[in-house]
């Protein structure tokens, strides 16, 4: 079976190379051709000989991700990208452009078996993980349409990255990886539904990585009824966890909360949701979610979305509502997919 080069660190890279009969400054040749200069073949390595390319090919995959589709909102100029794989499943990216800097948000697998109700991913189940290097290919896919550098990734698109953990891993010390794209580990997002045992791995990580939590609602019950998970995973073991991801890095945790009308956006939620996350260091992003065709949630009004902030904000709680991006291209992760799948 061949192997997967594009998710291999340096030093394995150097290790394929001597084992080829190859010398070891070659690794550093194929690494910047892979990693910087975002070559899409071993073709385009003019420095690399054609009796290597040829060893290449012999032993070795080359992922990368075909565009099927780019759709560019006229709102705010974001855009969704929908990607085939090698083995012709589709995955959803999406390019932001911030006053910050250029963000990518990625999926981590084709398909999502967590089950959240208001969430389209979801639907159809899980199909399998992402490789390191398909992860990576979408950003780099993006960068190459957009000639953008992209500064900031999120890894919040379809799938839960916990449940793909060991692949996770390997994508973020890839991208952030010096002799490469190096994006700061400061500049990464890793969203979970709460995973809890690998939110504590990755916590014993110790990376300097921001750790999102869709969290959705704010007792066992309401959690519950939103996100199967909570099944598996009690509110109060995973809020721990939160505790011990910031105990472990010093670094602030977000919660990912969906305002549904009706559903979760009340002031008993808010006042719910204060005496969950209190004295815990925290950031909580409220959504006004994004309605699906399959689903029959509808996002709150902006009169509800002010006064849970507001209650939120009176009991001193780091609190903002995320700016929606690509409303009018199928924003929510999974709608896209669907409709091409």
């Amino acid at each position: 079976m061949k192997k997967d080069i594009k998710s291999m660190y340096p030093d394995e890279l150097k290790k394929e190379m001597e084992a080829l009969g190859e010398k070891p400054f070659r690794a550093k040749q194929l690494y910047e051709w892979m990693h910087v200069k975002l070559a899409q073949s071993y073709d385009e390595m003019t420095n690399i000989p054609n009796s290597l390319k040829q060893k290449l090919e012999e032993n070795f995959t080359y992922v990368t991700a075909d565009t099927v589709t780019v759709q560019t909102s006229k709102i705010d100029g974001t855009k969704k990208f929908l990607f085939r794989l090698g083995d012709g499943n589709m995955v959803e990216s999406v390019f932001m452009r911030y006053h910050h800097g250029n963000s990518v948000c990625i999926s981590s697998q084709a398909g999502c078996r967590m089950g959240c109700r208001f969430c389209a991913s979801t639907i159809d189940g899980l199909a399998r993980n992402l490789l390191p290097s398909e992860m990576l290919e979408q950003i780099y896919a993006i960068s190459r349409e957009t000639k953008e550098r992209v500064s900031n990734v999120v890894v919040m698109g379809t799938g839960e990255p916990l449940d793909n953990y060991d692949n996770l891993i390997r994508f973020i010390k890839l991208i952030t990886d010096e002799s490469g794209l190096n994006i700061s580990k400061r500049n990464i997002t890793v969203s979970t539904c709460g995973i809890v045992e690998n939110m504590k791995r990755l916590a014993d990580e110790k990376m300097q990585i921001t750790l999102a939590l869709s969290l959705h609602g704010a007792t066992q019950e309401k959690r519950r009824s939103l996100m199967p998970i909570a099944d598996r995973y009690p509110i109060d073991e995973v809020v721990d966890a939160c505790r011990y991801y910031f105990e472990k890095t010093g670094r602030r945790v977000t919660f990912e909360y969906s305002l549904i009308s009706g559903v979760n956006d009340t002031a008993d939620d808010a006042r719910n949701l204060c005496s969950l996350v209190g004295g815990l260091n925290c950031h909580i992003n409220l959504i006004p979610v994004n309605p699906v065709a399959e689903r029959d949630f509808r996002q709150s009004c902006r009169r509800s979305v002010m006064r849970f902030k507001e209650l939120l904000e009176q009991k001193n709680i780091n609190v903002t509502v995320r700016r929606e991006m690509g409303r009018d291209i199928d924003g929510a992760c999974g709608q896209l997919r669907r409709r091409f799948g």
